[in-house]
């Protein structure tokens, strides 16, 4: 009671000023004489100038517009602030309104002597007709406006008769006529008069501002909530792992103990039995035929793979996320609105980032590749790739990263290279988009990720990728550092084919100076495709010359004495490859010549980068991510297990060498 006492005079004028406003006039007298029985202190109101009125901005808005001829301007605020029963009840409202539509009619004919702009005026007039046929055909039986509905049929009405006031100047302004200056005192008395000068109530303010707070608060509150289940999600999955690996690892354990009584009692243990436990062991990280052929009587086999099985194992009884209905969903990506085709885009490649490598990503991609989910087997004119040109940069992004997801994925790459024009597609968006844009860099993340099948690698040489990734790398202060790793990389997949090479011979010393300027970089994760790029480009002789004549050996030296012992030794084998006097390898040409595709190696990396600096956030009330598959695109049986597809394993070569196979970033970094 206390606290209500000690602002109840504030609070009293706060209802007091509110009732004024909306004009409660028997109520506020009421309420006053109340407050005076009951000794209620009532402070007094403040009032409003005449002065103060002129100024209100809604008025000097209204007057501007007038003057500027901003039709659109004016008559969205004379809609918002002239109240309808004003408009349609109100003789001198009506004749008003009326008379400012001629104004802006003829607006662009006073202003610009006579040589208007033409689909302007036509615009205008227009605009007056329809408001002639609608709003104003109650005035039509007005003798005093019947002349201005010919207005739009005449062609010339500067000079016809009947408009002769329209036009003719002020004795006091020449550049302004009297009709329109008389319009404007008009105008203005009468905004005057209508417009309650009065400034919002307070207490309808402090309304506005806790309701907007409160909306604020809520919408960041919805957003914590779903980036939290987003969270939740991943945990639940380590936790689910780490829960799995815990049980095994407790019974081989147990085991392992038994055997080691059994050898204190004098019994042997069999190569057989320790292989069967290595089976068991080792089961999520190699395949069990490749255990089954290790020889365990060798001593130290078990040890090393067992150091080597602390790389995190495969979860296994993960449950397989829910089908779903990708008719629908194909069909809300082609025709749904730009909001909703973003938030499919995400929450589909979040469903792929997050689900658990093994059987549940597996199946994940399998569904989306045997519904075509992207349609690359499709030749419809509206497809889903098509969603790469879409005027929504947000939807272009998020396209973008749905498909550097995929082709972070080896399976996904196959899938994706079935498509013929998905190559050329991204390489004109690779030179349309802004490079410092997010759209820029998954576009050029999947192409580095091609570059890993030898029938993209030869036509993106073949388009001139090489030429414009040197033009790129010739300015790498606008790169971030994801894209300044991709772009080097790719660079140097392509330069490991011989077309490759041979491109990079036609401008040798452009490149070699940009792959010495990239040497001394301050992103050292770009050092071993650097290295990889010039040892590659160094086997043809005319590279080699080039090199020598701007003195490459004395730049390489330069870095031997700064860099780290790795990256030494990957500089030796460049300046040897330089001092070489051995010719262009004709095998090593012949490669171009095989068109069959190899066996891809199984570079399964999939990046947290995919998912970072997420620009679409969810609304209060709006579905996003799984909760929105699993409420509106839930199939049946839409999952299609299928045995996948046994990738060759991958070379590892020496660290200290440099790198002579297609790899990508993410790949590199996990194995080395």
């Amino acid at each position: 009671m206390g606290d209500v006492l000690a602002y109840e005079a504030e609070l009293l004028g706060l209802v007091r000023e509110y009732l004024d406003f909306a004009e409660f006039e028997e109520t506020l007298k009421v309420f006053t004489k109340e407050c005076k029985i009951k000794g209620k202190p009532l402070p007094k109101p403040a009032g409003v100038s005449s002065r103060d009125s002129k100024a209100l901005p809604v008025q000097k808005d209204l007057l501007t517009a007038f003057e500027n001829g901003e039709q659109k301007v004016f008559f969205q605020l004379w809609e918002e602030h002239i109240s309808s029963s004003v408009q349609d009840n109100e003789p001198v409202a009506q004749k008003l309104e009326f008379y400012l539509h001629v104004h802006f009619a003829t607006y662009l004919l006073k202003q610009s002597m006579g040589k208007p702009d033409k689909a302007e005026l036509e615009e205008r007039i227009s605009h007056f007709k329809a408001y002639l046929e609608t709003k104003g055909a109650a005035l039509s039986q007005t003798t005093e406006f019947l002349p201005f509905y010919a207005l739009p049929f005449v062609p010339n009405p500067m000079v016809h008769p009947s408009f002769k006031e329209l036009f003719q100047a002020s004795i006091y302004f020449a550049e302004t006529d009297s009709w329109t200056l008389d319009l404007r005192t008009r105008l203005e008395k009468f905004l005057f008069l209508t417009l309650k000068a009065r400034q919002t109530p307070r207490l309808l303010t402090l309304f506005k501002e806790n309701g907007q707070y409160n909306k604020e608060m809520l919408q960041r509150l919805h957003q914590q909530l779903v980036e939290s289940e987003h969270r939740n999600m991943t945990y639940l999955k380590r936790f689910n792992k780490m829960q799995v690996d815990y049980h095994n690892l407790i019974g081989v354990t147990a085991e392992l103990v038994d055997s080691l009584e059994a050898t204190v009692n004098g019994k042997m243990i069999t190569p057989e039995y320790l292989q069967s436990v290595c089976v068991r062991l080792f089961s999520n990280q190699m395949r069990q035929s490749v255990v089954h052929s290790i020889d365990f009587t060798r001593p130290g086999t078990a040890s090393t793979m067992l150091r080597a099985s602390l790389a995190p194992a495969k979860m296994q009884d993960v449950p397989l996320l829910p089908s779903l209905d990708y008719e629908k969903l194909k069909k809300d990506l082609i025709a749904g609105n730009d909001r909703l085709k973003a938030f499919l885009l995400q929450a589909l490649r979040w469903r792929l980032t997050t689900s658990y490598p093994g059987e549940q990503r597996d199946t994940v991609l399998q569904a989306y590749i045997s519904n075509d989910l992207l349609d690359c087997h499709s030749n419809c004119q509206r497809s889903v790739l098509k969603l790469l040109h879409s005027k929504s940069e947000v939807v272009r992004q998020y396209m973008a990263r749905l498909i550097n997801a995929f082709a972070s994925l080896a399976e996904g790459r196959v899938y994706l290279s079935q498509n013929p024009t998905l190559l050329r597609m991204l390489e004109e968006r690779l030179k349309a988009e802004d490079k410092d844009s997010l759209t820029w860099e998954n576009v050029l993340g999947a192409l580095q990720k091609f570059s890993l099948r030898r029938a993209l690698q030869s036509a993106m040489i073949k388009d001139g990728l090489i030429f414009w990734l040197v033009d790129v790398l010739t300015d790498t202060d606008c790169l971030s550092d994801y894209t300044l790793e991709y772009s080097v990389a790719l660079l140097m997949n392509l330069c490991l084919r011989s077309a490759g090479k041979k491109t990079c011979a036609r401008i040798a010393n452009h490149v070699l100076k940009v792959l010495s300027d990239l040497l001394g970089h301050e992103n050292h994760e770009i050092q071993p495709y650097v290295n990889g790029a010039l040892y590659s480009i160094l086997a043809i002789p005319s590279v080699r010359e080039e090199a020598r004549a701007m003195g490459m050996e004395e730049i390489l030296r330069c870095f031997i004495k700064e860099g780290n012992a790795e990256m030494i030794r990957q500089i030796e084998f460049i300046i040897k490859q330089l001092n070489s006097e051995e010719p262009l390898n004709d095998s090593i040409v012949s490669d171009d010549e095989e068109e069959e595709e190899d066996e891809e190696e199984d570079h399964d990396i999939m990046e947290a980068d995919l998912d970072k600096d997420e620009v679409l956030q969810p609304q209060l009330g709006e579905l996003a991510g799984e909760k929105l598959l699993t409420t509106e695109y839930l199939g049946i049986m839409t999952h299609t297990p299928k045995t996948k597809k046994k990738l060759f394993p991958g070379v590892h070569q020496s660290i200290d060498e440099p790198l002579q196979r297609p790899v990508t970033p993410g790949y590199h970094r996990s194995v080395y």
